[in-house]
């Protein structure tokens, strides 16, 4: 029997009790009846507290730290020996606020200069940076050659080697804006390893970074270490 249930028959019973015991008094002198005693109230139900809710003892599971790659098959930190590449390139010089475009604008006077020599890449395009600081980068934009040009090129084009020897192979996918997350884990790696990287690194794009949509960039990049 619930509480509210109890407490409607105990006050029924004190209601019915009353009622008996004042019709049993006598009637006052001049014949008139004595006025009925008042029914008391009935007593309010008893409305029970809220429930206070348990305490929510499950731990959040903690965050997932940040990938940086999308694919978990690609090389974080892969050590690997970089051939040696004949290569045709652009040598420039940018700021950070404006280097996707810069090294486009790069490949695109590289591949124009091909095109008139009639000839073709021998591999994927390539980055080498020469130089940085916190504002600006020099730079190689380049393209493996199998053959020299007929005409040996002048000014900011040149034929050269690309880096060889030891060096470490990372992955960078999405945007060209993104790739500071990607290099912020490269120095991570390097300090927790105790390595010491050669004042260049080389980002070779194995999507074709004039026509691909940003977001959508694939680019290895090697850090010669020594």
């Amino acid at each position: 029997m619930s509480r509210q249930f109890g407490a409607l028959i105990a006050g029924a019973a004190l209601v019915l009790s009353l009622l008996t015991a004042a019709q049993a008094q006598p009637a006052p002198p001049g014949g008139e009846p004595a006025p009925a005693a008042p029914s008391p109230a009935a007593p309010a139900p008893t409305t029970p507290a809220p429930a206070t809710p348990a305490p929510d003892t499950a731990t959040p599971p903690a965050a997932a730290p940040p990938a940086t790659s999308a694919n978990p098959d690609d090389p974080f930190g892969q050590e690997t020996e970089m051939p040696e590449k004949t290569i045709l390139y652009f040598k420039g010089t940018g700021n950070w606020d404006a280097a996707f475009d810069t090294i486009i604008d790069g490949f695109k006077t590289l591949k124009a200069y091909m095109d008139k020599q009639d000839l073709q890449p021998a591999g994927p395009a390539m980055v080498i940076y020469t130089a940085t600081d916190d504002a600006s980068f020099s730079f190689q934009a380049a393209f493996p050659i199998a053959q020299a040009p007929k005409d040996m090129p002048k000014g900011d084009i040149a034929v050269g080697k690309a880096p060889t020897g030891k060096a470490l192979h990372f992955v960078h996918r999405g945007s060209y804006d993104s790739m500071d997350t990607t290099y912020e884990a490269i120095t991570n790696y390097l300090d927790e390893k105790n390595l010491d990287a050669k004042d260049l690194f080389i980002e070779q794009y194995q999507t074709d970074p004039m026509t691909t949509s940003e977001d959508k960039l694939v680019i290895d990049v090697f850090v010669p270490v020594k």
